[in-house]
């Protein structure tokens, strides 16, 4: 009964606010939001036209109207003034592989969101709204590039399915009402932070369409993203911010979206000062907006009036983009009353909440990817231990956790997880020996050594940090920074029973360490919770089951410069011919999976339907775990350059010791398309593709043949 009161008593306000003679027809909310859309433009001077197309526009108090659009961020939890819940770096939710779980992440990230909102805990709503600049869908083709930690993957299907995930579960799933509005970014081919807001990535059609933009299609058709961040960089010299083919031919007229363009920060000015496409920020603000970006700083709020008074803007592209911000507006329900919007109710209790905690100790728990373990070293004995060595600049308290996070109560270090872990009769030490980029410090080295000798086992935290690897700085090699190599050497030299435990976003060619060490665990950046989730990984109260979203190069060797946009030129796992140091989609368990019984369910088929593929897999070890089956795919021959192979598919899987499950994959396919630059269409040629099943993009277990007709 109280879902029918509930409607009863929405009908009844609706009918009330329809009836209030002095409420204005845009602050009705029975009437079509393109209609309340229409009649607010109406009743606005253009001065306050073009402070609602500054991000952070303020209210109008004339019209009864609040703000509501300022911008925040989400990367892995909200950006706030005060604590809330931190979750593991964006690459770390890439190598869970798990959708499912990603949605309910920005789910809880979103509640803590509106809840901050609804309580005015962060000041203005002009600053601090519900359009939230997340998340980073850019792809990962480069090992240096310094802002992996805030994307999933080098690949585009993997980005897309977690993507898509992000978005929904940040906008929520109530028919009439956005929870917040994702603002996904930076749209398009961005991937150097190297002179980054004047370059421009040159790039053929091909590989726009094949790489650089089929999750971004996901994430507005399928995810219905509100918003999109036009990129600093061009694209073959053209602006992505003045880019009509990006903005509106593709976003709009191929992909329909129906959000608002937003530049990034500074994004007008920077047409002038560094793109140098005119002198005159008018006329930079006016070829903006007619190109299809709807929203900017304070340019477009001071520059609009100058460049419609000057002949230079129709008013009637303004009126088009304001329509395009307050559509976004009247979802998010900031013109109606907060009782007909139900996430108006969401209370300051879920901020931090027991749940919210124990999902980020859970998604750092499914992101740890155990890349070696010879003679099942790992998991460690905590009963036979009496003395364990903590080393390595990421140990203690200050390891990192990443770019655009919120503020924790509280973030639990690996010597504090281990420390509350092992307990009180296992004497815990721990030696620093060398900083993230430090020079080596030799006495600093031996103290850490020493340590490491008269301890049971050694376990190193070596990675970076945002002085490495971060928005604006890429890094130059795949190296260990710093001394860190060095100090690994001499840990393992005075005691072979060392464990490597990585702590970092991009790739690192941890070559000596793959050779000499009997384990690596990959930890990556992991949120509030990390101390905890890596000790029960190394002690064995959780099997780690994350996979690598990326490749792991041994070197730079055969990695094609960073300004090649080109990735069939060798980039990641889709065309690197190398030998990687770890493949993409790895990942170790420590139990055993079978594979068995691959079938299609047609092993013939036209260029057009859907494809089950399904297999058995078994777990032949003795404890729980999960694994990630992966399929890809590639077509045997072709009169165009393909990928070595193409991931299409994949399902994390949880399964007891002995037990099976039958899994079955859908294959559209029209996955199995390339784009034809001819008629610029994507199509599917004839022949036969192989269809593989496997534990990574290497670690192939069974494979069958398609025939396309």
């Amino acid at each position: 009964m109280k879902p029918v009161a509930t409607i009863c008593s929405l009908l009844l306000c609706l009918c009330a606010y329809a009836q209030d003679p002095a409420r204005p027809g845009y602050l009705d909310p029975s009437k079509p939001i393109d209609q309340r859309v229409a009649d607010l433009i109406g009743h606005m001077t253009l001065q306050e036209k073009a402070q609602q197309l500054n991000h952070l526009n303020v209210g109008i108090p004339r019209l009864r109207v609040a703000a509501w659009g300022g911008w925040n961020q989400t990367l892995h939890g909200v950006w706030s003034k005060q604590p809330t819940t931190l979750f593991p770096a964006p690459i770390a939710m890439g190598a869970t592989w798990d959708p499912a779980l990603i949605h309910t992440i920005t789910g809880a990230m979103s509640d803590e969101a509106r809840a901050l909102y609804n309580i005015g805990a962060d000041g203005p709503r002009s600053k601090h709204g519900l359009v939230f600049r997340s998340p980073v869908i850019n792809v990962s083709r480069d090992p240096r590039w310094g802002r992996i930690q805030e994307v999933f993957s080098e690949d585009p299907f993997l980005t897309g399915r977690m993507g898509v995930a992000y978005v929904q579960g940040l906008q929520g799933d109530d028919p009439h009402y956005l929870k917040v509005a994702a603002t996904v970014k930076h749209f398009a081919v961005n991937n150097v932070e190297t002179n980054r807001q004047r370059l421009s990535a040159e790039v053929d059609e091909r590989n726009l369409m094949e790489y650089w933009l089929p999750h971004w299609r996901a994430v507005i058709v399928e995810g219905h993203a509100q918003s999109v961040m036009a990129s600093y960089n061009a694209i073959n010299g053209v602006p992505d911010a003045i880019n009509k083919y990006l903005l509106t031919d593709i976003l709009r007229g191929q992909w329909n979206f129906d959000g608002f363009v937003t530049d990034d920060l500074g994004g007008v000015n920077l047409l002038v000062a560094a793109h140098h496409i005119t002198e005159d920020p008018v006329e930079a603000t006016a070829r903006s907006i007619q190109a299809g970006c709807d929203s900017d700083d304070m340019q477009f709020e001071t520059n609009i009036p100058l460049a419609v008074d000057s002949g230079r803007l129709p008013i009637a592209d303004v009126d088009r983009a304001l329509a395009r911000v307050l559509r976004v507006g009247f979802r998010l329900g900031a013109f109606d009353p907060p009782e007909l919007n139900p996430y108006s109710k969401i209370s300051a209790n879920v901020i931090r909440s027991e749940e919210h905690l124990g999902l980020s100790l859970q998604t750092a728990l499914e992101s740890m990817t155990l890349l070696t373990n010879r003679n099942n070293f790992l998991p460690l004995d905590g009963k036979s231990l009496k003395s364990v060595a903590v080393i390595g600049p990421a140990g203690d308290s200050a390891y990192e956790t990443g770019n655009y996070y919120g503020t924790p109560a509280r973030k639990i270090s690996p010597l504090q997880g281990l420390k509350e872990k092992m307990g009180s009769g296992v004497k815990v030490e721990y030696e620093q020996g060398a900083g993230f980029v430090e020079a080596a410090d030799p006495a600093a080295i031996t103290r850490a050594a020493e340590l490491a000798r008269k301890s049971d086992v050694a376990i190193l935290f070596l990675g970076t940090n945002l002085k490495v690897e971060a928005e604006g700085r890429d890094r130059r090699d795949l190296n260990l920074p710093g001394a860190q190599e060095q100090l690994m050497e001499a840990v393992y030299a005075a005691n072979p029973k060392t464990v490597l435990v990585l702590m970092n976003a991009g790739p690192l060619a941890v070559t000596w360490a793959n050779d000499h060490l009997p384990a690596i665990l990959e930890a990556w950046y992991p949120g509030e919770a990390g101390g905890t989730a890596i000790a029960q990984v190394l002690l064995g109260e959780h099997n780690p089951g994350g996979h690598l979203p990326y490749t792991v190069y041994a070197s730079l060797d055969g990695v094609p410069p960073q300004n090649e946009y080109d990735v069939s030129k060798g980039f990641t796992y889709l065309y690197f011919k190398g030998v990687p140091l770890y493949p993409f989609g790895h990942g170790l368990s420590y139990t055993k999976f079978a594979y068995s019984n691959l079938k299609l369910s047609q092993s013939k088929t036209s260029a057009t339907g859907q494809i089950d593929v399904s297999f058995d897999l078994q777990n032949t070890g003795s404890r729980a775990g999960s694994e990630v089956a992966q399929m890809y795919v590639h077509q045997e021959k072709s009169n165009v350059v393909q990928p070595i192979k193409s991931l299409r598919g994949f399902q994390r899987i949880v399964l007891e010791p002995g037990v099976s499950k039958h899994v079955t994959l859908s294959l559209p396919v029209s996955e199995l398309s390339y784009y034809d630059v001819v008629t610029r269409k994507f199509l599917v040629a004839p022949g036969m593709f192989d269809v593989m099943i496997g534990s990574s993009s290497e670690d192939i277990r069974l494979r069958t043949k398609l025939e396309v007709n």
